[in-house]
């Protein structure tokens, strides 16, 4: 069928193919994502500086008085409608780039935790000297856009957010959150460490003793991250590896890892009698043979104590393992009313560089656990390292956009006294953070340059999936419920073909090079299978501890063909009625100008293209690209018109809708019924995102024509009958490459089924398919 070949016969003079270059390219979009992580680092940084500016023209003062938006009192009023005292009236305002949560855009809000007086001397200083942070958090935003959550997390215990929002107790009419628990607060805080935490299970800890200790053991887990190691050995006459199977040696500080040394926490019970020498020996051995390995962190290494007593202070053990060089902190912690054998404990911790701690309620654990880490913090504070730190990916169910809780990660600065008096005791006041949607580094990411099969990941340093298509962090009804562990997948778990590793051993050691396998790769919610040898292209993020990767799949994404149309011709067929572009998909920047949000892509491409708005960034390759594609496939509104017209006297009943796609995000649709009587309503909707071109994923019904041959038919059936669902039938009809590197058209009869291999694919539904 000639009607759209001819239009490419047209330009097939200017038409010419090109071979990825896939090193070039995974190291182009590397550079991409370190520059738009630099933007957020840089953000941290002004906050840094303002905020350790503002404490140190702050002189503390004990009777401070100062009202505060507090996060849950702001607008509440009492009995006689006024105002509750921290609270006041707070303008909120639904915001788009907040998910239409009510915001403010001017004001921060600060949480209190529920365990803390609200009123405390130390957290009114404390709020007073950060609301300087205001007009940071606001300027921010201007320069920024793109930012969401700004926040400043104190050592004190309060949360500073920005925009201000209201927070809303649970259930119970308590508010949990702790930011110093946060995994972007302990990471920024204190550098990566060893941890063996000795637990007592003498005949002494029976009880409510016990209890508070395991919960204190749970609680110092909490605080360690990925980049931790840790074990835990409880020790009454004898040694018992709390997981017998790990003992001798120290295990990574995973979700996983963590969960599984809890439930063997229940395990423990008290009987006989404490022999700390024996720990301790145990416990500097262990250390010291798992940093000769060089598998730790190499950093940091420390003896977590929970005991209700000591009966000596050991000083030759600690002379023979610590002394002179103290590399070993000692934190003990005093489980009890009685402080009998404090004094011994005192002793231990601060012979060894460490803190002492007394618990003696459950009440206390969480806050007094938390001490430790003003500690560890000590050394980053006194040499002023203004680490940034990046965390994992996470889930923020804050910002939920009505399709399941969004993908984090969380870039942070630790902030310090800078106080002469202060400066060397090194005393840490907080860490500032902001949040980074995983969604914005798929922006970064040209879906067209990838391919049909192509994809772009990045994982951390510890070989975590960052971000990869394979990674559903979400399961169950509507995909809203969070999957445990989804935070540590492993790269090696999807990417499984993998089986010596080599793809993810290079990407954990920061390498960059290429790696060709074959792999299978499931497609229509796993229906279906596509068996594809796909390309690996690799390299670091500098400045992060992330890698990227990219898979080209040797099919369909080592090459393109590039076309040219003048300007008018490509925007006149743009903007034909039937014309869409990819929703997801960024050909210009909307996000970072005020005055662009609420522009289509067609729109902010149309002003780019008039030359009057040098502000707006678009990306010229895929613009040049997607008018091209308009051009050439503009005929096909005209024949799809006559064809809808005389439907009566031709052979195309049962065909209800028909699409075009090509590799630029264009698509071209035309319905044969009206709406209402289509099988299927949310086909080609947000909703179905198989059926659309998504940033992650060019369309099932693309994916399946495109490994076709050309000239032949795919047909996608309903897997079950019982549901009234249409049939769809696809077909290539465009071939890229021959010998000549150069566009071969190949013609078919039936008129609905006419398009491009790897750049148009046309397919038609239909309910009934009758022999043509």
């Amino acid at each position: 069928m000639p009607f759209d070949l001819e239009k490419y016969k047209e330009f097939e003079r200017a038409v010419r193919v090109e071979e990825i270059d896939g090193l070039r390219l995974v190291k182009q979009l590397a550079q991409d994502m370190e520059e738009m992580f630099h933007k957020k680092a840089q953000a941290m940084k002004r906050l840094v500086e303002a905020a350790e500016e503002a404490h140190l023209q702050h002189e503390e003062d004990p009777d401070l008085q100062y009202e505060y938006f507090n996060a849950v009192l702001i607008n509440e009023v009492n009995e006689d409608g006024n105002s509750v005292e921290l609270g006041g009236e707070f303008v909120l305002q639904p915001n788009d780039h907040f998910n239409n949560l009510s915001v403010n855009l001017s004001l921060s809000v600060v949480q209190v935790p529920t365990n803390m007086y609200n009123k405390d001397s130390a957290i009114v200083n404390g709020v007073y000297w950060s609301e300087a942070l205001n007009k940071v958090f606001v300027d921010n935003f201007e320069k920024d856009p793109s930012l969401i959550w700004q926040y400043f997390g104190s050592a004190k215990g309060f949360f500073r957010q920005y925009p201000g929002i209201k927070w809303k107790p649970d259930e119970h009419g308590v508010i949990a959150f702790d930011c110093r628990n946060r995994k972007w607060y302990i990471q920024a805080a204190t550098s990566p460490k060893d941890v063996v935490i000795l637990v007592d299970v003498s005949g002494s800890m029976k009880g409510l003793r016990l209890t508070i200790a395991k919960q204190t053991v749970s609680s110092i887990l909490d605080t360690l991250g990925d980049d931790d190691f840790f074990n835990i050995i409880a020790y009454n006459e004898e040694l018992h590896y709390v997981e017998p199977c790990l003992n001798g040696t120290l295990v990574q500080a995973d979700v996983t890892n963590k969960d599984h040394f809890r439930e063997h926490l229940d395990k423990l019970f008290a009987q006989g009698i404490g022999m700390l020498d024996v720990g301790l020996t145990e416990a500097f051995n262990l250390l010291s043979d798992f940093n000769e390995t060089g598998r730790g962190s190499e950093c940091s290494q420390a003896i977590m104590l929970v005991t209700d007593g000591a009966v000596d202070t050991y000083d030759t053990i600690f002379a023979k393992y610590n002394w002179p060089d103290r590399k070993v902190r000692i934190f003990p912690y005093l489980i009890g009313r009685e402080s009998a054998f404090a004094d011994n404990l005192k002793w231990m911790a601060c012979a060894n560089k460490g803190y002492f701690t007394q618990i003696s309620t459950l009440a206390d654990v969480q806050e007094n656990v938390m001490e430790y880490l003003h500690v560890l913090s000590r050394p980053k504070v006194i040499d002023q390292e203004h680490d940034t730190v990046w965390t994992e990916a996470y889930v923020d169910s804050t910002l939920d956009n009505g399709q399941g809780p969004v993908l984090m990660t969380t870039v942070a600065m630790p902030v310090f006294s800078t106080k002469n008096e202060t400066r060397n005791r090194g005393i840490l006041l907080g860490v500032v953070g902001t949040d980074v949607p995983v969604s914005e580094l798929l922006k970064t990411i040209p879906k067209y340059k990838l391919g049909i099969h192509g994809y772009a990941f990045a994982i951390t340093n510890n070989g975590y999936i960052l971000t990869h298509p394979d990674l559903r962090p979400l399961y169950g009804d509507g995909k809203k419920r969070r999957k445990p562990n989804y935070s540590s997948v492993d790269l090696s778990e999807v990417e499984w073909e993998d089986k010596d590793d080599t793809l993810r051993n290079a990407m954990v050691n920061r390498k960059t090079g290429t790696f060709s396998m074959e792999v299978t790769k499931s497609i229509d919610k796993g229906k279906r299978v596509l068996v594809l040898h796909n390309d690996y292209y690799y390299t670091d993020i500098e400045g992060t501890p992330f890698s990227l990767g990219v898979a080209l799949s040797r099919g369909h994404g080592k090459y393109f063909f590039r076309g040219n149309v003048t300007i008018e011709e490509g925007l006149h067929d743009l903007e034909h009625p039937d014309v869409a572009l990819a929703d997801e998909w960024t050909y210009c920047n909307t996000d970072e100008n005020p005055d662009h949000r609420y522009m289509s892509q067609i729109e902010a491409i149309k002003l780019y293209l008039s030359g009057h708005e040098p502000q707006l960034k678009c990306d010229k390759e895929l613009v040049q690209e997607v008018l091209f594609d308009a051009v050439v496939t503009a005929p096909l509104e005209a024949y799809w018109t006559s064809l809808v017209l005389n439907k009566s006297e031709n052979s195309d009943k049962g065909v209800e809708i028909a699409y075009l796609g090509t590799r630029t995000g264009l698509s071209r649709i035309n319905l044969f019924v009206v709406p209402d009587e289509l099988t299927n309503q949310d086909f080609l909707t947000a909703e179905d995102k198989e059926g659309v071109f998504n940033a992650d994923h060019f369309p099932l019904w693309y994916k399946r024509a495109a490994e076709q041959v050309p000239g032949t038919f795919v047909y996608s059936l309903p897997f079950t009958g019982s549901e009234n669902k249409s049939v769809v039938l696809a077909s290539t009809a465009i071939q890229l490459l021959d010998e000549r590197k150069s566009p071969i058209a190949a013609d078919t009869e039936d008129a609905n089924v006419t398009g491009q291999a790897d750049d148009i694919i046309t397919t038609s539904r239909r309910t009934l398919f009758e022999s043509q």
